[in-house]
């Protein structure tokens, strides 16, 4: 068994996949909501630490077909090193279909296009990318960049094929700037649509709200559940994006899960949200909420 490095993180979608350390921590580490991280110090691990890990996987689980590279950002690592991790995978796993990663708008740009399409053609074609708001406002306040980062390199990807799971923080706005935060992300989406898009719930864990909340230094307010499904709505409402999208609010963190294909199934999601508004459908209990 991999003797993991933890606290070990991935995408709720990656949870029936193995896991393959390539880096430890993440890169860049400064969003302010987050605190994944927080006791790790980045780094990359040598190869021959990464292939023996691998080799102990291919004992336990050789009929494994898709793998999750963690931790925070491995998209970060030079195209070479990415190839010989995926050359590596597929030297050991004869089933092996998809090879995913998190990653940032920034090791998105900073990918030539051959690079990507060099890396697709080696099974890693699907990245996990935080657009978290399209709201330049807001993602300055919590430390990530631009919407046009954001939309440059969820457009670069759609360009060369490479799929995106985009994720947005509902109530990350607080009460005063719900609707710039829902708006500016519709836009945003609609002009640059990744494959998937789902939704989390701004949860704060007590070692990082300190810092998110200096941040606000005019003071945040908390949305209730009511508010975030009205955030959610809204959000639905208004996508309307020019490729499909496959969208879920079903991460754990969230008041009501959802699932459907924008455009074509947005009257029926606005229907459920609306019947949850109207309490006749049972919200997730806050106790099972978690990130």
């Amino acid at each position: 068994m991999i003797d993991y490095d933890f606290p070990l993180w991935r995408p709720p979608s990656e949870g029936d996949n193995l896991i393959i350390q390539a880096t430890l921590g993440c890169r860049y580490n400064q969003c302010s909501f987050c605190s994944m991280y927080k006791t790790k110090d980045y780094r990359a691990r040598p190869l021959g630490e990464v292939f023996a890990d691998m080799d102990e996987a291919a004992r336990d689980w050789p009929e494994a077909h898709r793998v999750f590279l963690a931790d925070g950002d491995a998209y970060c690592l030079p195209t070479e090193t990415l190839v010989a991790l995926c050359d590596g995978l597929a030297d050991r796993f004869p089933a092996l279909q998809r090879i995913s990663a998190y990653a940032t708008p920034f090791d998105i740009l900073k990918k030539s296009d051959e690079d990507i399409a060099l890396l697709k053609s080696k099974r890693l074609g699907l990245v996990y990318l935080g657009i978290e708001s399209g709201s330049d406002a807001l993602l300055k306040r919590i430390a990530k960049g631009s919407s046009r980062q954001m939309e440059d390199a969820l457009a670069k990807a759609r360009a060369n094929g490479l799929k995106v799971s985009a994720t947005v923080i509902l109530g990350l706005g607080g009460q005063r700037d719900w609707q710039d935060h829902i708006d500016a992300t519709a836009d945003l989406v609609n002009r640059a649509p990744p494959v998937y898009l789902s939704t989390l719930q701004l949860g704060l864990e007590s070692s990082v709200a300190p810092r998110f909340f200096e941040r606000w230094g005019d003071g945040f307010q908390w949305q209730d559940d009511r508010a975030v499904m009205l955030e959610l709505r809204r959000l639905i409402e208004r996508l309307d994006p020019p490729a499909p999208v496959i969208f879920r609010s079903n991460h754990a963190s969230n008041t009501l899960p959802l699932a459907g294909t924008l455009p074509r199934d947005k009257p029926k999601l606005l229907a459920q949200l609306d019947a949850a508004l109207a309490g006749q459908v049972a919200l997730r209990p806050r106790w099972i909420r978690g990130l």
